[in-house]
């Protein structure tokens, strides 16, 4: 059509697991020479598996899509399905495997924090340096000055050296150059989540007016699905490094809420989940939680019981369990903390039953992170063990209840309980 400006044609790109070359050129060029000879490689360990030493890695497979004119993409995904990689092949940061892309027009991008910023430089004077590298001339780059220094709100700074900024400063001036610049195409990876709440709408605002009254074309990757909901006419689900579905928003985030991390499963095994810091899993270590039955699905007003095992290396003092509730759309609902938990601190291994009350939870499904507690001499929170990974459930309205239009998007996800009315006639 004449209106694309972005084809992806069966694109690939793949990547080298483990360690590349030998260190050496000598040694690089003896590996080379045994593998054309077909010869094992001199350079291998002993017990090395060389399938595995030279594994290969797709993190896009067969990638095929078309982006017109003055759409807003939104491009979502699990952590790894590809998604930054897509767009890093776009900006030209790096090539794919194989396939082609197609681009009609000048390319924004805004990958990351500080990308393309020279450290040494000013505010001002990267701005003119970003400019120059999308190929405008000096005279362009002043005309739009002004509108971007006031626009990053960054004015006392613009002249002091972009390595003294904040990471929140970073965000503001690159943003504020990646939109104002004159480019047909702007992207965006989810950096916005560094920048404060008030200057996040303020960015949502200028992306969604670059594509519905400048005719820009915004592609946006971040895992908040109300922003990509409000922003984007059209997705494009990934799943590891394929496009498992391209079509309207709704139903975009419908196939992604579904893919299997939200299974309502009725046991949770967390032995080998990553930890997110080193200090997790020392004193205490939770190691699996069951719900009370085998699909995680409970009526509005029903309490949610699990059962979570956990091992105690060290008496740690009271322990209190946490849990932050999220709907599958990753919007933060609410937060509930446990009382005390009883334990013998001279045995290893414990089980606890924990009660979770959902009033209030409108019918959708839900996660929660699980953490376990205690807390200092000075009242701050002390985590011995925190889970990042998703506990799935399930709130729907019982059989036979009247049916009602809830617009989650407009009211939320949760109703506080009725108002109590104290006083009719005040002051009479």
């Amino acid at each position: 059509m004449s209106d694309t400006v972005i084809k992806f044609e069966n694109l690939y790109k793949q990547y080298r697991l483990g360690t590349i070359g030998t260190g050496t050129f000598y040694g690089d060029v003896q590996s080379w020479l045994a593998k054309v000879r077909g010869k094992e490689d001199p350079n291998s360990k002993i017990g090395d598996n060389p399938n595995q030493k030279n594994g290969r890695f797709y993190a896009l497979k067969d990638i095929n899509a078309e982006i017109h004119a003055g759409d807003a993409i939104g491009i979502i995904g699990r952590n790894g399905a590809g998604k930054s990689t897509l767009l890093k092949v776009l900006s030209r940061v790096t090539a794919p495997t194989k396939g082609k892309v197609y681009i009609k027009g000048r390319i924004s991008s805004m990958l990351e924090v500080g990308t393309g910023f020279h450290p040494e430089l000013t505010g001002r004077e990267n701005i003119f340096l970003n400019g120059a590298i999308l190929g405008m001339r000096k005279s362009e780059i002043e005309k739009k000055l002004d509108e971007i220094i006031e626009f990053s709100e960054i004015e006392k700074f613009i002249d002091t050296p972009v390595k003294r900024y904040s990471s929140g400063m970073y965000v503001k001036l690159a943003f504020s150059v990646a939109a104002h610049l004159d480019s047909e195409i702007l992207v965006m990876d989810e950096v916005l989540a560094v920048g404060d709440m008030k200057f996040q709408q303020k960015c949502l605002g200028k992306m969604d007016n670059a594509a519905n009254n400048e005719g820009r074309t915004v592609l946006y990757v971040s895992h908040n699905m109300s922003t990509i909901r409000n922003l984007c006419n059209r997705c494009l689900v990934l799943d590891h490094g394929t496009v498992i579905f391209d079509g309207d928003t709704d139903s975009a985030i419908d196939v992604y809420m579904e893919k299997g991390e939200s299974a309502l499963k009725p046991h949770y095994d967390f032995r080998e989940v990553p930890r997110m810091d080193m200090v997790y899993g020392q004193n205490l270590f939770i190691k699996d939680l069951y719900f009370d039955r085998d699909i995680a699905n409970y009526y509005q007003n029903e309490k949610i019981r699990f059962r979570v095992c956990w091992d105690l290396f060290k008496d740690v003092g009271k322990l209190r369990a946490f849990v932050a509730l999220r709907y599958v759309d990753d919007v933060a609902v609410c937060t509930s903390h446990s009382v005390d938990i009883e334990y013998d601190p001279s045995k290893k291994e414990h089980e606890t039953v924990f009660e979770l009350d959902s009033t209030g939870l409108m019918p959708g499904k839900y996660y929660f992170l699980l953490s376990i507690y205690s807390t200092n001499e000075f009242g701050a929170y002390l985590k011995h063990d925190f889970i990042s990974e998703g506990v799935y459930f399930e709130i729907s309205v019982p059989e036979g209840a009247p049916a009602f239009y809830w617009p989650e998007n407009f009211f939320g996800h949760m109703r506080m309980p009725d108002m109590k009315v104290l006083d009719n006639n005040p002051g009479n």
